[in-house]
């Protein structure tokens, strides 16, 4: 299979628009051992510096941080409970906010996923959660800035989706009213959504 970038104009829509975009897009990942790809299942937009459960809430500007701050289109990657994460930038410039890729549907390279994912036997336990994929696809925290319209780690068009379910976000129970923010995106009935 061969696979194109996406376009960077992709990119350059409101984080709310941005993240049930994203689904049925396919996230592809070039390696010298291989190419692993999948169709994004399910995201969660994280809004900057009035939203508590992003890393970017209070404009609070790190060396981690740094990549929100630039122009959308870019992977935010960082290292959590030793899982690598991976997020898309969006939004404007000088305004941190993301995409959280939460689960993908496998697509191409199920050897080297099975391969990377070790013991994992089930298919469907390969991708189904954010530090599932990114392990499965390669992806590691040095992948951090990299343009996502662009070889080796890029979003490229995918297939249409059907009903799109909306809800809270998983894992920040410490984020006050964030908590009840319905900007959890995923492809309703679709096995490989994490929860």
């Amino acid at each position: 299979m061969t696979f194109q970038p996406i376009d960077y104009a992709f990119f350059q829509q409101p984080t709310l628009s941005l993240a049930p975009a994203l689904l049925g897009k396919l996230l592809v990942k070039e390696t010298e051992f291989g190419t692993a790809s999948g169709w994004i299942v399910e995201t969660e937009a994280y809004i900057g510096p009035e939203d508590r459960a992003a890393h970017g809430y209070g404009n609070r500007r790190t060396k981690r941080t740094e990549v929100m701050f630039g122009p959308p289109g870019y992977a935010y990657t960082y290292v959590m409970h030793t899982h690598c994460l991976m997020n898309v930038v969006s939004g404007e410039i000088g305004h941190p906010e993301a995409v959280l890729i939460r689960a993908l549907e496998p697509c191409s390279g199920f050897d080297l996923m099975y391969q990377r994912r070790g013991k994992v036997k089930k298919e469907l336990e390969l991708t189904n959660g954010p530090g599932k994929l990114t392990k499965s696809l390669g992806i590691v925290k040095e992948d951090y800035g990299r343009g996502m319209f662009e070889y080796p780690l890029f979003i490229a068009d995918g297939k249409e989706v059907g009903s799109i379910a909306v809800g809270p976000r998983i894992g920040i129970n410490n984020s006050r009213e964030a908590v009840h923010y319905p900007w959890r995106f995923w492809v309703e009935g679709n096995p490989f959504v994490s929860k």
